[in-house]
């Protein structure tokens, strides 16, 4: 007599746990919001923190503060952001160099980017942008080309680090090229840069908003873009597959929450994410550094993860590079 109230119960518990995760959702956050960026001061991934960190905070009513926490090839705060609390509090803002390509120079990964991690965006990203010194007599791509078949290995370029994504792209360029060239790790983008306006070292896969200044000043020369299409910020460069090499090469900058956050709050997070990074300041800066706006869903991100890992992965075994 009494089964037919099982149902009201089940319904009615339902209930109450979708009214809960609702109001959860809506009472976050009450406290400010730490934001993990693995990288130093001052480098384009913290820019692009801290602008989306005071527009994130603006929207949801509390504060996102930057905490650098830089090393080991970002490995250091990716940890510090996985071994957080799941509670919303603890975010990274980080790259596909440090989360997807450091961990694999390691005999043993550090982790897992997708399955120890709650993927919330793929924000933006930028392609490799190939600049040369003004000491290289290559003006063109084409040019660079047949220099570099005529002096097989006596080119060299530099990038900001060894398995970093201007090492990667550069090592991508190469082999669909069919050229070889002596590759120069520095310690950062800067020292990279220096290297190559200097005529040290003789080209650079770069970013668009850390290269374009100096070839305006006729410190470095542009060559080619890694995209699949032209840049609005540097429409004269043409890209890799218009002078007939087949290669896209991007990093991009996206944020995670340590495993386990409730889908509530990561919905929550991504939505107002999205909704600064269409902001007008924020467009206005993506557009001057010749960034792309993505905003890749939580799920969509996930899967792009694990197929960007095995893609590095094979390219890193195939070149036997390793972590400094």
């Amino acid at each position: 007599m009494k089964r037919p109230l099982i149902a009201p119960r089940l319904f009615l518990a339902a209930a109450s746990l979708l009214i809960a995760s609702t109001a959860g959702a809506q009472a976050y956050p009450t406290r400010p919001i730490k934001m993990i960026v693995p990288f130093p001061v001052g480098g384009s991934t913290d820019t692009y923190a801290r602008l989306a960190g005071k527009l994130l905070g603006e929207a949801l009513g509390q504060p996102v503060i930057v905490d650098n926490r830089a090393g080991a090839t970002g490995l250091i705060g990716s940890r510090l952001a996985k071994d957080a609390p799941a509670d919303g509090y603890t975010l990274l803002y980080t790259t596909n160099s440090a989360h997807v390509i450091g961990p694999l120079l390691h005999k043993q990964h550090a982790f897992d980017p997708a399955a120890d991690f709650t993927p919330i965006t793929e924000a933006l990203r930028f392609p490799a942008y190939l600049v040369a010194s003004t000491k290289l007599p290559a003006r063109t791509f084409k040019e660079f080309i047949a220099l570099a078949k005529a002096r097989p290995g006596a080119l060299s370029y530099a990038s900001a680090g060894t398995g970093g994504g201007s090492h990667l792209a550069c090592e991508q360029m190469l082999d669909a090229a069919g050229i070889k060239a002596l590759h120069v790790p520095y310690s950062g983008a800067g020292p990279a840069q220096t290297s190559v306006i200097a005529g040290e070292v003789d080209f650079l896969c770069d970013s668009v908003g850390n290269s374009q200044p100096m070839v305006r000043a006729g410190k470095m020369r542009g060559l080619a873009l890694a995209a699949a299409q032209r840049s609005p910020a540097i429409p004269d460069i043409p890209t890799l597959r218009e002078e007939g090499v087949p290669v896209e090469a991007y990093v991009w900058q996206g944020v995670f929450a340590p495993k386990g956050l409730p889908t509530d709050i990561r919905d929550k997070l991504a939505t107002e994410i999205a909704r600064v990074m269409r902001t007008p300041e924020m467009q206005a800066r993506l557009q001057k550094d010749g960034y792309d706006l993505v905003l890749q869903p939580p799920g969509q991100f996930a899967k792009d993860l694990v197929a960007e890992q095995s893609m590095w992965a094979r390219l890193i075994a195939e070149k036997n590079i390793k972590a400094d």
